[in-house]
């Protein structure tokens, strides 16, 4: 009797270490199952008159990697940040940082149809536009509001922005890509490194230059873009400007003969480009990050 209740004791004892076992096989499986979902970013415009916001879906892992995971993206947010500063800024002696750009223009800028003074009151249609341009002025009223807790000065900004605009046309004409790249966002260095191969196909050599000083520069418009729809001051601002200048500009073949344009006489030229820079960081600077053609 004494052998066969020794024996269902150590039964009973297996049987609760399996049971412990399968429990904690589960218990480390549901967890495995648990941290291999993370979360995947991408950009998402998100209503008309809300700024766009990063979003998650979900992508599935395997358990393995979910380890590696936080390094992972650790990693990630330090390439975004060790990014060389141009030239401008180490004279300067202050370390600049360009984040990575969101890659497009929020809400690009358009001219709105003139309507007249009794249309604009007076009709239904009239106060749907008078509306849409207020809500549009409150936007940009909103960021520049945003960027002058940053220190924001509208003069010192014009200087920077006219010098840019200077160094970035200066750069292309001499097709200079490595110095090029530190003042314009990837997509847009992207663009200017296929317009310089195409023009290289055609023209052996340009000039050009910009007479000083510029006849006219203004803000068009201001636009947020959130990149963290938790935090919001992790922010980009982009500025719109309109710059109207006077510029010289002479190309020519392998031969150095002249094949377009005259450098003794002044163009007037209308561009507006759109400058972007991180609000979250405090030694962020300026860079181009689109052109637009009306």
């Amino acid at each position: 009797m004494a052998f066969r209740s020794l024996h269902q004791i150590r039964a009973l004892h297996r049987t609760a270490q399996i049971s412990e076992s399968s429990h904690l096989l589960g218990s480390a499986r549901s967890y495995a199952s648990g941290i291999s979902t993370v979360p995947e970013l991408y950009c998402r415009n998100k209503g008309h008159g809300a700024l766009p916001w990063t979003h998650g879906s979900s992508i599935t892992l395997r358990s393995a990697m979910a380890v590696e995971l936080p390094i992972f993206l650790n990693y990630t947010r330090l390439l975004s940040t060790q990014v060389k500063a141009p030239a401008q800024a180490r004279q300067m002696g202050a370390l600049k940082v360009a984040m990575l750009s969101p890659g497009f223009i929020y809400e690009p800028y358009t001219p709105r149809e003139k309507i007249s003074f009794l249309k604009r009151w007076f009709t239904r249609s009239g106060w749907r536009r008078t509306k849409e341009d207020i809500v549009l002025e409150l936007k940009s009223a909103y960021a520049i509001t945003k960027l002058r807790k940053k220190g924001y000065s509208k003069n010192l900004f014009y200087k920077e922005a006219i010098q840019l605009y200077k160094e970035i046309n200066t750069l292309m004409a001499n097709g200079d890509k490595n110095s090029l790249r530190k003042a314009v966002t990837e997509k847009m260095f992207s663009e200017l490194k296929n317009e310089i191969k195409q023009r290289d196909s055609i023209w052996n050599k340009v000039y050009w230059e910009m007479v000083e000083p510029v006849v006219k520069i203004r803000t068009l418009r201001a636009r947020l873009i959130g990149v963290d729809r938790n935090d919001l001051e992790k922010v980009f601002i982009q500025l719109t400007l309109e710059f109207l200048t006077k510029q010289k500009f002479e190309a020519y073949d392998s031969n150095g003969s002249i094949v377009s344009g005259d450098k003794s006489k002044e163009v007037l030229v209308r561009d507006i480009w759109v400058f972007e820079k991180s609000l979250f960081h405090d030694k962020a600077f300026w860079r181009l990050c689109g052109r637009i053609s009306l």
